[in-house]
This record gives structure tokens, sequence and C-alpha cells, in this order.
């Protein structure tokens, strides 16, 4: 438990570039990168650059960059793998000219939800996600801001599960994402604050 070293990741697709700095993992997104199954857009997209090491039960990844999207569906945060048709990526997507935090959970076909965030722009955004039992609990906030519940999805308790960074650039090349923090820490005691 603790911080998660970068090397101990291995990416899903490799982006462009990925380079450790004294801030923290620096990723330069493919033009076209995306994680995305069938719904909607009838398309299967599975090139997100996704950096992802062991997620055992009862514990928690938590991923911290800083947001600075700029363009349609530039994308960042956590993605947790079981393969290629269940997934879930959650974190905070520039979509319709704003930044909104939201989630895509998909068994077979994708699903998502957004809610937006514009007041997060320029600020460090730490996406946590915790698996317990047969479910994953999804919060995300700035700075030392209270956690917000972005989502509670299901997943296999016995499902063998990877997660870690992830970023995706669908209609550009040139989107770098710095990444300031990886961690595993204990589960999430309960759903809800006591």
């Amino acid at each position: 438990m603790g911080v998660q070293p970068w090397a101990s990741g291995t990416w899903t697709n490799e982006p462009v570039d990925a380079r450790v700095t004294t801030d923290g993992l620096v990723v330069t997104a493919r033009e076209g990168s995306d994680a995305w199954r069938r719904t909607s857009y009838g398309f299967v997209h599975d090139t997100e650059h996704a950096l992802l090491a062991a997620l055992p039960q009862r514990t928690a990844v938590e991923v911290s960059f800083r947001l600075d999207f700029t363009a349609q569906f530039d994308q960042a945060g956590v993605f947790l793998r079981v393969d290629d048709e269940h997934w879930i990526k959650a974190g905070v997507e520039f979509s319709d000219g704003t930044n909104s935090l939201g989630a895509v959970v998909t068994a077979r076909f994708s699903d998502w939800s957004l809610a937006p965030v514009p007041d997060w722009a320029g600020r460090d955004v730490t996406v946590r996600a915790s698996r317990s039992g047969d479910a994953v609990t999804i919060r995300a906030r700035v700075a030392d801001e209270p956690w917000r519940l972005v989502r509670v999805a299901p997943l296999d308790a016995s499902a063998v599960v990877e997660a870690g960074p992830f970023c995706c650039a669908p209609t550009r090349g040139g989107l770098t994402v710095l990444f300031t923090d990886w961690r595993v820490v204990p589960a999430d005691e309960s759903l809800h604050p006591e």
C-alpha cells in the first residue's frame, strides 16, 4: 500500500511519450486514442493509454493529475480493467466546451455520465476508485476539498482487476497530461460518510 511507482505499471497502449520528471509522469497521448464500446456511436475503441497494476479486493487506487484540457473529449483519470469488454474509466473529460467529471462503465456496452466542473480547470484533480465486495465506488476532488461521489458500479467480486492512470485524446494530437500521484490505499470503509 502507498505510492505506486510509475515503473510498476504496464501500458494497455503505448502513448507517444511518457517520461518521469520531478513533478510526476508526463504523458503525451496519441491522436484518436479512446476507450468506448458500441453504445450510441456503434464503434469500438480500445486505444486508451492506461498504466495498470493489480488492484486486489479491499483496496483503492488514487490518481492525481493537473487539469489542463482544451479540445473536445480530452480526458484523464483512473482506469480499471478486467478484460476488453469489462472496464471502467473515470475522471475529467472536456466535453462541449467545459470540463466535466464523469465515468464510463463498460460491460460489453459502454455507458456515460458527466457533471460539469468548470471551476476545476488548472487545478490538481484526484480520482479514487475503491474496490469492495461486488462494487467499485468512484470519488473525486480537487485539492483538499471534500470527496464528491461520482459513481457506484458493479464489479465482479472474483474478477482479476488492474487499475491505474489513463488519458485519451480522441480528437487531436498533442495532449500532454501531468500525472502527479498514483497510490494504492485501503478501500473506503463505507459508501456513506458517518
